[in-house]
């Protein structure tokens, strides 16, 4: 004679399989940034990324993303990352920065590779940097990581950790990394009287990138994703040249582009540095506030006894590449996020004054 089960049993056993099958197959928990509530003290509270935090793999509606020319930082790298709530979206301008919504937040990893010709390989992440859209406008949050590489905890005062790496010449090369404190990060972000992001422009995302599922333009991606509305073409769109790219792009646009990144997000007209009258910005079309026989407003000993910002066909004699090759923390441009010197960039503006036709300047 068969025993019959009673039906409770069975349901109860049917649950339980069910727990345990979803338990392995367990969804991440959702991006958990709350503009309207005070800062995590830990950079895993927000849930941006899914899995080992180390592996920056991003949740859902967290989008990696880079720029056609990137700020230089003492040669680290950067995994950039960009959330935007469900149902909402930036609309497509290219007047400046993307207006992206309130409850967005941009994510930006600073690491170091060990070998630089194996970027994939084993890395160390030294900062997490959030610009987290609130009701009242951008707050600027910096998240350090410990050695273990486990957690990055809120740091409001920054600090300085030793790296070393090896460099693409073989090389090995060690600096002290500097993290900004809170107050430093106004120094770049700081536009109109207010924080604001530096990167998402239309023009700096206007480029290809490999996503897990495959390559993409980015603009293309963000439309799908429908962080921006109202896309035109992408021949409709402007790019901002690759400073590393001479096959496309010329020398001036080029070094345009480097400095436009490096130094146009102070040097502008509505920038931290709009005094000084020296406007590095893309947009800027006006040869004397690009630093032609331009003597500066109020630059001291910076100048190191030249008289103006660029003299055409002179690189020597020009204030602005002094600077650039300055280690004086007095001296040296940019004031922040630089402690090495970038042997590449100064080449670039080197060959960029040295190729202008020529002239002198007289005050």
């Amino acid at each position: 004679m068969k025993k019959i089960l009673h039906p409770f049993f069975v349901l109860g056993f049917a649950l339980v399989i069910l727990y345990e099958l979803l338990s392995c197959h367990s969804l991440p928990a959702k991006v958990a940034l709350d503009v309207a509530k005070a800062p995590f003290k830990n950079l895993s509270d927000y849930n941006f990324f899914v899995g080992p935090l180390k592996a920056l793999i991003p949740n859902d509606r967290v989008l990696p993303y880079d720029l056609n020319t990137p700020l230089f930082t003492d040669y680290a790298f950067k995994e950039r990352f960009v959330y935007v709530p469900e149902g909402k979206s930036a609309e497509y301008d290219t007047s400046e920065v993307l207006k992206l919504p309130v409850g967005s937040c941009l994510i930006k990893n600073f690491y170091y590779p060990q070998d630089f010709n194996k970027p994939e390989a084993e890395r160390r992440i030294l900062e997490t940097r959030l610009l987290v859209h609130r009701q009242n406008g951008w707050e600027a949050l910096e998240y350090t990581w410990n050695e273990e590489q486990t957690e990055a905890t809120l740091n409001n005062i920054g600090g300085i950790k030793t790296v070393s790496w090896k460099h693409y010449d073989g090389s090995v090369k060690t600096t002290d990394y500097i993290i900004p404190t809170k107050n430093q990060c106004k120094g770049c972000h700081w536009y109109n009287n207010a924080i604001r992001p530096i990167g998402p422009k239309i023009r700096n995302l206007n480029k290809e990138f490999s996503y897990s599922d495959g390559k993409e333009n980015q603009l293309v991606r963000w439309h799908k994703m429908g962080f921006i509305s109202q896309l035109p073409t992408l021949a409709a769109c402007p790019k901002t040249p690759d400073w590393e790219d001479s096959i496309h792009f010329s020398l001036n646009e080029r070094a345009r582009a480097y400095l436009d990144m490096n130094c146009g997000h102070c040097h502008n007209p509505k920038g931290p540095a709009y005094t000084s009258g020296l406007y590095l910005n893309w947009e800027n079309q006006e040869l004397a506030n690009l630093g032609i026989c331009k003597t500066p407003v109020a630059a001291g000993k910076a100048t190191g006894g030249r008289l103006f910002d660029i003299v055409p066909g002179k690189p020597e004699e020009s204030i602005l590449l002094y600077r650039m090759k300055s280690e004086d923390p007095g001296v040296r441009m940019p004031e922040l996020g630089k402690n090495m010197l970038h042997s590449e960039g100064i080449s670039l503006i080197e060959k960029w004054i040295a190729a202008m036709s020529a002239k002198s300047c007289t005050k």
